[in-house]
């Protein structure tokens, strides 16, 4: 069989698709955190060493210069332990100290960040989880210190969808469908097939999947639940189905079909999957996303003469032309304020990551490698993880909203595309 579906359950640590992170450019004005290892009460080994998944998060935000361990002068995990003038000494702005402990399958994690130069506590927090995902608490308690240090929201404690590829050299690639943490941590295979995989998307409760697969010989759209790996064929039309898209509020499908002609956008109300159709155009319209109010729709469209941006009003049905700036852009995606968006904007030849003010209407152009596709942004604006090639590999690389930081995550074995990143999950 070409497809193997695999439960989530299954090759959580095993999967071939793991993702490391290098950081390739951070800001000059970082704030100097010590994140000391926690206490741990419970018996044997601490299950995860906290400390380090949050030193690692807010390291790789690119605002934040983490004390090496190695420079530490002392392990304190309660206020009356904190000697401020041995922190003082190696330049450190605040320190982050708690306490972990275990009941039965659970784990309690007390935490307390201070002001050096104040000597004073600025937050404290209690986070608990069951001892497996010991790692999603300890993102929890990035998102608390990120948030207090930086006023805007966490999103470390997120997920990541991308496509892995691995080369047969003579035969057929393998294409897996994977979850992984924010860093890439934990990757699950949901998915892996000899058929391509692509355009995977979140319901906005975070709670299903879509992606388009070509198992049947075609491309069709699923959808899929992820407690219990149960899947759903949403399409099956002759030509082409793809780009998949959820609505805010979950009961709508926007997606691509060309089974009356040419490619145009359609909606399908996922209770009773009648279909309506949005666009009707010789020309292809395709790559569909919703506004975060869900009265509108950005796609791409080469209606006039190339690849461009254009939003569909569904009250009135007007289109308007979004995108002047350079002659292709396309792949939009939308921030949760409505106001940046995201797109493949080609420049010179090359193909990069760039960002739209509606309000102001500016470009701001992000990435500087050759050829960088399907941009993600995360659920708090800050940052768009995006397709790239680097040592002839394709990675994932991320960068800031504002250009300032960029880091890779690259796969430890084959190729990574088509990231998706998650909304913000309930717990």
């Amino acid at each position: 069989s070409a497809l193997l579906p695999l439960l989530l359950v299954l090759c959580v640590h095993g999967s071939r698709a793991e993702l490391t992170t290098e950081i390739t450019q951070g800001l000059d004005n970082h704030t100097a955190i010590a994140v000391v290892p926690f206490g741990w009460a419970g018996p044997g080994p601490a299950p995860e060493d906290i400390a380090w998944i949050v030193d690692g998060d807010l390291a790789r935000s690119g605002q934040f210069a983490p004390v090496n361990r190695a420079d530490m002068l002392g392990r304190p995990s309660t206020q009356r332990e904190i000697f401020y003038r041995d922190w003082r000494a190696l330049n450190t702005e605040y320190i982050l100290i708690g306490r972990l402990s275990a009941s039965g399958q659970d784990m309690r994690a007390e935490y307390e960040l201070y002001d050096v130069n104040r000597q004073v506590r600025v937050h404290q927090g209690v986070e608990t989880a069951p001892i497996s995902e010991a790692r999603m608490l300890a993102h929890h308690v990035s998102d608390a210190v990120y948030e207090k240090l930086t006023g805007i929201r966490g999103a470390f404690a997120t997920r990541l969808l991308y496509v892995s590829v691995t080369r047969v050299p003579g035969g057929k690639d393998y294409f897996r469908l994977t979850l992984s943490d924010s860093d890439g941590a934990r990757p699950i295979v949901l998915l892996e097939s000899r058929e391509p995989v692509m355009a995977p998307g979140w319901s906005p409760d975070g709670s299903q999947i879509s992606y388009v697969s070509f198992e049947t010989g075609r491309p069709a759209i699923y959808r899929q639940t992820l407690a219990t790996g149960v899947r759903e064929q949403l399409t099956n039309f002759k030509g082409l189905n793809g780009a998949p898209a959820w609505s805010p509020d979950g009961k709508t499908m926007a997606m691509v079909l060309s089974k009356d002609g040419s490619p145009d956008i359609y909606l399908m109300n996922l209770d009773t999957k009648k279909l309506t159709r949005v666009t009707r155009h010789y020309a292809i319209d395709t790559e569909p996303t919703w506004m975060p109010d869900g009265k509108s729709l950005l796609f791409t469209s080469d209606r006039g003469g190339r690849p461009q941006i254009y939003r569909y009003d569904l009250r009135t049905a007007n289109t308007e032309r979004l995108t002047f700036e350079g002659v292709y852009n396309a792949r939009a995606r939308v921030a949760q304020d409505g106001r940046n968006v995201v797109m493949v904007h080609q420049v010179s030849g090359d193909f990069h990551i760039a960002i739209l003010d509606l309000v102001t209407n500016r470009m701001q152009t992000l990435t500087s490698t050759e050829l960088d596709e399907s941009p993600s942004i995360a659920p708090n604006g800050s940052m768009v993880l995006y397709a790239t090639k680097h040592a002839g590999r394709g990675v994932l690389g991320a960068v800031s909203v504002d250009g300032g930081v960029k880091f890779r995550l690259p796969s430890r074995d084959g190729d990574v595309r088509e990231p998706a990143w998650s909304p913000y999950m309930r717990r």
